[in-house]
């Protein structure tokens, strides 16, 4: 007997109701309708393709541009005892076409594949002659040039249409503009598709930014406030060692996670994570891509991100499980400065990106016209410190390379040097009192360099510690093949982090010239959004949340009631009540604004606010040591 939607939904994913305009999307879809569904992190995306080709003949066809959250959902369907299968990169062209050959005859329900894998003619040829019943295209806000994390390769989806003309196609974001939507639709071809487009409203989400000098006690006051799950977000991955250092310190229970951790450490800490062995994570920004953890209370931003898309994106993996939860963006006039020459400084001109290129051909003796298809093995700080280059600056440059597909770019950071001191303490003042000074400034470069070494086995750059201490790098690693022999510290010694396959001839600036333009207006999207970004940190009179969904074109009349601007927006009646509350304590003696907030309670805006005003009245002063008092 043939089961409807609310069976598969019940036998597989454990739901009796679906959410939201889920069940308007499965019904679409196997209606056989093209459908652009609009549904915010937390809406269930996955399971809008999913669940209607579970009820058809043939399989789906998955376009994702994140191979993490492509081998997360494969695993997950696995787990499902559903048959799915990944085309990601580093696999040999025979294991393409077994894998190919399995979908042919294997009765396998997904493919998933990055687009990158749409431009060969094999692959097309394949999927011609495959059943395909449905074909996904995730986080589609990709394929629009208007969109955060626009990609060229996936604008090779729209081929699809023309390779299955009377196939269905779906296509998923959870953070599009208008005119994002508009270019997915116009790029893929869709043919009077229903677009869905849920509220992305998170009522139950406080949105709010706390600006404060000293970032981490915020932290810590935010983390000791909550009971479940948090996420902190962090720009570096230097700073999750060292801010999960710092959290682990105060008691808390805390772990990090970044793109350089291997497969068996990104999987040991998300579970440690996800069973709440660990309250804490903090990871820089891919973390959570396709996670469901509904009980997450709290997400800290320690940095701002470059664009609403993504904060917005971010700050949703708080509350999926509907309870009141928090999502915190810590800030200061500082932070705000740096933002903006942090971004916009490391954009490369086109000038800057042939000049990259050009050396990047010398730097591995490729001549004039000549294509190399072997993969070089390249320590992008090496190169720089060859070249004069800024390290960031270039690293944007390969990315850019990488997305006009000029060169594929891997990373492979579990080819770095790792290090982690096992002896204690006390040991390591013996051995330095036994040491040569230059081995002494070795390790002590090597301590003050790296936060977390006798905590974690931490990622190094032996080419830093060399520039550091002014001694060769064969010294270096003569030094630390030492330490690991005196059974002072763990040492795993590689010195790559980056993978690079040359993809077409070169031809300097020609090759260059082709995109230049597109390049340079994308450069003026990035600024924009950035700018949008800072629009929303100083803002100080529109409610976050209605600020948040205009930028996505939806109009919430209603203020939400708990962000930062909300709150501060109490009566003039309260307002007296806490400036009151505040005189008496300051009768008792002088106190800072941290002090004033512990013992009230209150929260940091409605305190400091309430400061700033007394201030303003000549009511109160403040003394040279940062603490408030009566005005005599």
């Amino acid at each position: 007997m043939q089961k409807n939607p609310h069976d598969i939904l019940k036998q597989y994913w454990g739901y009796d109701n679906f959410k939201g305009s889920q069940e308007k999307v499965v019904s679409a879809v196997l209606e056989k309708r093209d459908v652009l569904a609009l549904l915010p992190t937390g809406g269930g995306k996955s399971l809008c393709f999913q669940l209607p080709t579970l009820l058809n003949d043939g399989m789906c066809i998955v376009i994702s541009p994140l191979i993490a959250l492509i081998h997360d959902q494969v695993e997950s369907l696995k787990n499902k005892g559903i048959k799915a299968l990944a085309l990601t990169g580093g696999i040999s062209q025979d294991e393409v076409i077994n894998l190919l050959d399995n979908c042919l005859y294997g009765n396998y329900k997904f493919l998933y594949l990055s687009p990158e894998r749409l431009k060969q003619e094999l692959v097309l040829k394949r999927i011609e002659a495959m059943n395909i019943n449905l074909i996904a295209i995730d986080e589609a806000h990709c394929i629009s040039q208007w969109g955060h994390d626009f990609r060229p390769a996936y604008l090779e989806c729209g081929m699809l249409r023309s390779v299955l003309p009377d196939t269905p196609i779906i296509a998923l974001t959870a953070t599009a503009t208008e005119q994002v939507s508009k270019d997915i639709i116009d790029t893929l071809n869709l043919d009077t598709p229903l677009t869905v487009k849920d509220s992305f409203a998170r009522d139950n989400i406080a949105f709010q930014i706390v600006r404060t000098e000293d970032k981490r006690y915020q932290l810590k006051q935010l983390c000791a406030a909550t009971k479940k799950s948090i996420i902190i977000y962090v720009r570096t991955r230097r700073s999750t060692v060292d801010i999960t250092r710092y959290l682990n310190g105060n008691g808390f229970k805390s772990d990090f996670f970044h793109g350089g951790l291997n497969k068996n450490e990104k999987k040991k800490k998300l579970n440690n994570w996800l069973q709440n062995t660990s309250q804490v994570m903090v990871a820089t920004n891919a973390f959570g891509m396709g996670i469901d953890k509904p009980d997450v209370a709290l997400v800290v931003h320690f940095q701002i991100p470059d664009c609403l898309e993504n904060y917005f994106q971010e700050a949703g993996r708080a509350g999926r499980d509907g309870q009141a939860s928090k999502a915190v963006l810590l800030t200061n006039k500082t932070d705000e400065a740096y933002v903006s020459s942090q971004f916009l400084s490391v954009l490369p001109d086109t000038q800057f990106i042939k000049k990259v290129y050009n050396k990047l051909n010398n730097y591995f003796q490729i001549s004039y016209g000549e294509w190399v298809e072997t993969a070089f093995q390249f320590s992008l700080y090496n190169f720089c410190n060859t070249y004069k280059f800024n390290t960031l600056k270039t690293f944007n440059v390969l990315r850019i390379l990488d997305q006009y597909s000029v060169l594929a770019l891997s990373e492979s950071f579990s080819k770095q040097s790792e290090v982690k001191f096992i002896g204690s303490k006390n040991m390591l003042f013996d051995y330095l009192d036994r040491s040569s000074k230059t081995t002494v400034t070795i390790i002590q470069t090597l301590l003050r360099t790296y936060g977390g070494l006798f905590d974690f086995e931490t990622k190094i750059n032996t080419q830093l510690i060399s520039k550091k201490t002014s001694q060769p790098e064969a010294l270096i690693l003569k030094v630390l093949v030492q330490l690991e022999k005196d059974a002072l510290i763990e040492y795993k010694a590689q010195d790559n982090d980056l993978e690079i396959n040359f993809l077409v001839p070169r031809e300097d600036d020609s090759t260059i010239n082709m995109f230049s333009r597109k390049v340079e207006e994308l450069h003026k999207i990035k600024t924009e959004k950035l700018y949008s970004m800072l629009r929303y940190v100083q803002n100080t009179s529109v409610c976050r949340n209605r600020m948040l969904l205009s930028y996505f074109n939806e109009d919430k009349k209603k203020d939400c009631g708990k962000c930062d601007i909300c709150t501060a927006n109490v009566s003039a009646d309260i307002n007296l009540e806490i400036n009151q509350i505040i005189i008496g304590l300051l009768k008792t003696g002088n106190k800072s604004s941290r002090t004033l907030i512990e013992i009230t309670g209150l929260q940091q805006n409605i305190i400091l606010n309430s400061i700033q005003y007394l201030l303003e009245e000549e009511q109160i002063t403040i003394n040279s040591i940062n603490e408030y008092q009566l005005n005599k």
